[in-house]
């Protein structure tokens, strides 16, 4: 490990209980910073009322107002998501309706890249939708440095993720591909334990100057972007613990790893992949049978460059 990195997680990794809540309530009446917190959700009805419970009952009360607005972006749920959401007490928005002159593409980075026009918070947090036992200290401890830092401007969540019984085995991806890509090609980045978590804040102001690739890649596309626009100092992460969630079966996490080399590779040397296709195998009734899917090429360009945003910006 690098020498730069090792002071980097000496001075830039904490715990949340680093930062109690009187605290960040102190620091964000002192500064006047508002924070918004965004769900982005597909199909996630059996979890995502308990997450915004736990969020307005724990930092959006008259004792505790941490947290200034929640949004849940629904990609097209088909399902409950948007109505037990909604009665949970987020506001919802589909992805349809922001931005609309624009067709949205699937993926989860799109709906990211839309919530900045859909909330008005100077700190923005992501929070996966599919989280289990949910507690709203990954919010808080999340958006700590943020508001206590000026120096900080984007907070990466470190956690335990168990897969079933077996703690530690979360993140096959992360181990797999992500960690491997960034020692080798990023190694000032080699100090996160959970690159490509979720669950992560930052300051709109870094947040509107990156481009957002549009599906699974976006979380190692944005960590990459704000280490080269903000430097490394202006980075973090924070323990918030244990994360629970839906694991994905093998073919789902091959079509993640893929996506997540193409946006390496993309930053690697701003080309393009020849062939941006995976061919991936399922046993039929024949054999083998072979299907083969896109691997997700767009990226949506930096906010500022959206007319609709500036507009809303300086109204």
């Amino acid at each position: 490990m690098l020498e730069e990195v090792e002071r980097w997680l000496a001075s830039r990794s904490w715990s949340a209980a680093d930062r109690p809540l009187d605290r960040l309530l102190a620091a964000k009446r002192e500064t006047g910073q508002t924070v918004s917190v965004v769900l982005p959700a597909l199909d996630e009805e059996a979890t995502v009322g308990a997450i915004v419970e736990a969020i307005r009952a724990g930092l959006m009360t008259p004792s505790v107002p941490l947290v200034d607005e929640l949004v849940v972006l629904d990609s097209g749920s088909t399902d409950g998501t948007a109505k037990v959401a909604a009665e949970a007490g987020a506001r919802v928005v589909h992805r349809d309706e922001v931005l609309p002159r624009l067709p949205a593409l699937p993926g989860k980075g799109e709906v990211l890249w839309r919530s900045l026009l859909a909330t008005g918070g100077d700190i923005v947090c992501f929070v996966d939708a599919d989280l289990r036992e949910f507690s709203a200290g990954f919010v808080s401890g999340i958006v700590g440095p943020l508001l206590t830092d000026p120096d900080v401007q984007f907070v990466k969540g470190m956690y335990d993720r168990p897969l079933g019984e077996a703690a530690g085995q979360g993140g096959r991806v992360t181990e797999l591909v992500a960690r491997p890509l960034l020692n080798l090609h990023w190694p000032q980045l080699a100090g996160f334990v959970q690159p490509l978590g979720g669950e992560y804040a930052a300051r709109r102001s870094l947040l509107e100057r990156l481009p957002f690739p549009v599906g699974y890649g976006v979380e190692l596309g944005l960590l990459v972007d704000a280490l080269h626009t903000a430097g490394l100092d202006a980075l973090a992460q924070v323990d918030v613990g244990v994360r629970k969630h839906r694991h994905q079966g093998g073919q789902a996490l091959g079509r993640m790893a893929a996506a997540i080399y193409r946006t390496a590779q993309l930053r690697l040397a701003r080309g393009h992949l020849v062939r941006p296709r995976l061919t991936q195998f399922e046993r039929g009734e024949a054999g083998f049978v072979a299907r083969t899917t896109d691997v997700d090429t767009e990226e949506r360009p930096p906010m500022t460059e959206i007319p609709e945003y500036a507009e809303r910006r300086a109204a």
